[in-house]
């Protein structure tokens, strides 16, 4: 079975000794190369082409974001798992945007990157648990539903309902204790915005939208 190719990118010289190092001593992992910038990432992983490019993203000129977006472009094959110390949304979703398809925190130990380098080598997604609990809670909060004509205020919205269920201007202004005046001023409102000619094209459009039962 032929080895993982890795290609490291990261600006510190020192960390990415550091990885070369722990990934020496792994047999199926080989180190193709290092990067410190992201234009060297792109340039080393088009002429390389690794299996997997171990991705920092805080780093001079280019960021590993534009460089994560021009690899996976020019060399859809190469697995990019994103190895670095911020865990925030923005650099989170915008890696995963730019077709990162890992990311791991750089406290992370040696049999985590490896499961995650093998696991991207395959084609597969892996994330840390602090990112997977992030992505799961981010994904499975319910959207706030969009109320329906949202031109509407609130209580054109009311009086809209109103209608719908067909009561008049007058018996609206009882019920919601408003003048007659008030009250012709917002269905004149409500007709505009609705863009209809009447009171009758608007009870239909209303009840279409669930409006008026």
């Amino acid at each position: 079975m032929e080895p993982v190719r890795v290609l490291i990118v990261d600006d510190h010289l020192f960390y990415r000794e550091g990885v070369r190092a722990m990934l020496a001593a792994v047999p199926d992992v080989a180190v193709s190369g290092e990067a410190a910038t992201g234009a060297e990432a792109i340039t080393q992983a088009a002429a390389l082409q690794p299996d997997v490019v171990l991705m920092d993203i805080k780093m001079p000129g280019m960021n590993g974001i534009e460089a994560t977006r021009h690899i996976v472009a020019e060399s859809p094959h190469i697995g990019v798992l994103v190895l670095t110390m911020f865990d925030d949304d923005d650099s989170v979703f915008a890696m995963l945007r730019a077709g990162a398809r890992g990311y791991l925190l750089k406290d992370a130990v040696l049999d985590e990157v490896l499961r995650a380098i093998y696991a991207v080598g395959r084609g597969e997604a892996i994330f840390s648990p602090a990112i997977a609990r992030r992505l799961m809670q981010f994904f499975s909060v319910t959207p706030t539903a969009v109320p329906a004509f949202p031109a509407l205020t609130e209580r054109e919205r009311e009086l809209l309902a109103l209608i719908a269920h067909g009561l008049s201007n007058e018996a609206i202004a009882a019920r919601l204790v408003l003048s007659l005046k008030t009250v012709r001023n917002h269905v004149s409102n409500i007709l505009s915005k609705l863009q209809v000619r009447d009171r009758a094209e608007a009870m239909v459009k209303a009840r279409d939208a669930g409006m008026g039962g």
